[in-house]
């Protein structure tokens, strides 16, 4: 069985046919799917997804590109839809400056904010972190989050940089982009780290694997993602799905028997 640590069914692009695409995931075998909140819109949408769904589970919190709609006032409801049950994690949060917008000081500011959150409520983390390595890891050092535990989404960095996150024991979501052909800084770094600490995801609907790059990506598409895994690390398939599967029941804290 697959476990999906990051997908966003609540997203538009899902519009036509979600109902139909989730409840096919089981029987091909991706028996639990981890929803990722990116705006507080998307984190209600994500409640009712869990609440629908019994494999559903989801993650609460606002990525970096949507922060500036935050208030204290949604702080606060951020923080009693943490108690939520089903809810897993805090995320995604981070820094993102691939884009101008919101400013670097307001992702900072929110991205501080989550994360005392998320030691409040006693939740691992999610974190977003494009071209902003350095401040990431600064941030997450000042406000103690090994202490969180929780996972680097959609790792995009060196081997080096992976060495610094491993150093506060994260994990690494890691989906699609590890097939495509210019991917090599990836693969180096997904070589490098143990296996113990990589998670399966696809950041759905974005970024899906060859061979169906640039298309609408699904859960369905995590086989493509574990078999160049398991060509990387000189490892069956079948130990990629047991011990990601594994991993994930752990930084999640989920009590219950792989399937």
């Amino acid at each position: 069985m697959i476990f999906e640590t990051h997908a966003h069914y609540d997203d538009e692009a899902f519009e036509k046919d979600r109902d139909e695409l989730l409840r096919a995931l089981p029987e091909n075998g991706i028996d639990t799917v981890v929803n990722i909140g990116a705006s507080l819109e998307s984190c209600k949408d994500t409640i009712a997804l869990m609440e629908k769904y019994p494999f559903v589970y989801g993650a609460i919190g606002v990525h970096p590109g949507e922060t500036g709609e935050l208030t204290e006032e949604s702080m606060q409801w951020l923080k009693e839809s943490c108690a939520v049950q089903k809810v897993v994690a805090v995320g995604e949060i981070g820094l993102d400056y691939h884009w101008k917008e919101p400013e670097i000081s307001i992702q900072k500011k929110w991205f501080e904010r989550q994360l005392i959150m998320a030691g409040e409520v006693g939740l691992p983390v999610i974190i977003h972190s494009r071209e902003a390595a350095k401040d990431t890891l600064d941030i997450m050092r000042s406000l103690h989050a090994q202490e969180l535990g929780g996972v680097i989404h959609c790792f995009s960095y060196t081997k080096e940089t992976a060495r610094e996150f491993l150093d506060m024991d994260y994990y690494f979501g890691i989906g699609g982009v590890l097939t495509f052909k210019n991917a090599r800084k990836l693969r180096e770094a997904a070589a490098y780290i143990p296996m113990e600490r990589i998670l399966l995801e696809t950041d759905s609907p974005y970024l899906a694997p060859e061979p169906n790059r640039g298309k609408r990506n699904s859960s369905l598409n995590l086989p493509y993602v574990a078999e160049e895994l398991a060509a990387i690390k000189g490892i069956s398939y079948e130990d990629v799905l047991a011990i990601t599967y594994e991993n994930a029941k752990r930084i999640f804290r989920m009590d219950r028997p792989a399937v």
